[in-house]
């Protein structure tokens, strides 16, 4: 990448789907997908390493029956007017039905000032136009307007999942028309199953960037872009260009296989943008990878060019032994 990395990756060992959060206390918080699926966890460190050996504390179970008993996907913590937000994916069970999982998106709130000492309330599950197979809920601000913007299955499109953006009425509640922004059309976005998923944003040098990842999640998952103009109306499909190459991908020389499913924070100094990402250090997978529980959290500097768009790079390689 020709920049000197200041993390020794993995950050955390078994955690998938990770989302860092650095708030206004100087904190990094920390969750994701534990390999059991079975609840959400959180961490807090006030250095990115150090998110690997703090203690997590877990926050919320899964039922035992019902819709939220199953493979509990996901989570993404955010800090909105003054209450920490929990947003997350669950199922009624871990079969699938025409090759697709029963997940919808479900939000959890507190307003304590340490979200890892709760009490957590469950606010519902965020109603979309469809009772279809959704998850990997996001949300961000923009010029006052909060949106919401997530992967959902069109009943009448085919494939596992596009995203859709729409305004929030309050952080668990969409609101007017929902927009598809994109869908699985090139080819790298659609081996194994056709899927745009895990949607991260990131609002730089006048743009709003928003990474996802698509296809299978062994080797061939990898990361993709859409940038809009911070100008432009977020809720039409036309201001979000997709860019027709993936961003980031697995990379063998660096012994880095299916990285994906990201989230965006900033160094401990604040001066650099940081990916927060996660991958294996293998390719062959025994099984369904959906439950090989050694995708590793991640993390690296992302450079920008003169045009103001980011440089993923390529994944680096691990620089601490991990017992697979």
């Amino acid at each position: 990448m020709g920049v000197e990395q200041q993390y020794k990756n993995p950050i955390v060992e078994q955690r998938a789907d990770p989302w860092v959060y650095k708030h206004k206390d100087g904190y990094y918080y920390f969750t994701g997908s534990v390999p059991e699926y079975d609840r959400i966890e959180l961490r807090r460190s006030k250095t990115i390493q150090g998110l690997g050996e703090a203690t997590p504390v877990t926050v919320w179970w899964k039922y035992d029956q019902g819709p939220m008993s199953a493979n509990i996907w996901a989570p993404e913590i955010h800090f909105i007017d003054g209450k920490w937000y929990i947003y997350f994916a669950a199922a009624r069970t871990a079969e699938t039905r025409e090759g697709l999982f029963d997940h919808r998106m479900f939000v959890l709130e507190t307003d304590a000032e340490n979200p890892l000492e709760g009490p957590w309330i469950e606010k519902g599950q965020i109603k979309t136009q469809w009772e279809t197979f959704s998850l990997d809920a996001t949300t961000f601000e923009h010029d006052g307007v909060r949106y919401l913007v997530w992967p959902q299955k069109d009943p009448d499109i085919v494939g596992n999942s596009n995203l859709y953006i729409a305004k929030m009425e309050n952080p668990w509640t969409i609101t007017g028309e929902q927009v598809m922004i994109t869908t699985p059309e090139y080819d790298w976005e659609k081996i194994g199953f056709l899927v745009n998923e895990g949607p991260a944003v990131l609002k730089k040098n006048g743009k709003i960037f928003l990474a996802y990842s698509a296809s299978a999640t062994n080797h061939h998952y990898c990361i993709g872009l859409l940038v809009a103009d911070e100008g432009s109306d977020l809720l039409k499909q036309s201001s979000w260009v997709k860019h027709p190459v993936p961003v980031f991908t697995t990379n063998a020389a660096t012994g880095q296989y299916g990285p994906g499913h990201n989230s965006f924070t900033v160094s401990e100094d604040g001066t650099k943008d940081i990916l927060i990402y996660h991958a294996r250090n293998y390719k062959e997978i025994d099984g369904d990878p959906l439950y090989d529980p050694n995708r590793h959290t991640r993390a690296q500097e992302i450079t920008w060019d003169l045009d103001g768009m980011p440089i993923f790079g390529v994944p680096v390689p691990d620089a601490k032994p991990v017992k697979n």
